[in-house]
């Protein structure tokens, strides 16, 4: 369960970095946003590797699912455009495979 709260920090960390870029490219933001930008990477990437799995991919993989979920969490309450049913059936659906990437039983 550590690695959903892993997961969750890089989210946050990624999507703050991406807006950041975001903000300076389309929405004509000073350049300045993207030193706090790249620094919301780094930690991203760093986050990312406190997920206990012996294979990054197999993070990488699981992770989508939860950054499915917070982006359209960042959609509604950084952004104020709510998420609509189709949203959260596809948000529902990653979950589910992370799910099932993250607790799967694995043999040796």
């Amino acid at each position: 369960m550590a690695s959903i709260s892993w997961f969750v920090l890089a989210s946050i960390a990624e999507i703050a970095g991406c807006f950041a870029f975001w903000a300076w490219a389309r929405l004509d933001k000073s350049a300045l946003w993207l030193l706090p930008g790249l620094a919301s990477l780094i930690l991203f990437a760093y986050v990312l590797t406190r997920v206990e799995t012996d294979f990054a991919g197999r993070a990488y993989a699981a992770y989508g699912g939860i950054y499915i979920a917070a982006s359209l969490a960042w959609l509604w309450l950084a952004e104020g455009s709510r998420p609509d049913r189709f949203d959260l059936l596809g948000a529902a659906l990653c979950l589910g495979g992370t799910a099932v990437i993250l607790f799967a039983p694995r043999g040796a």
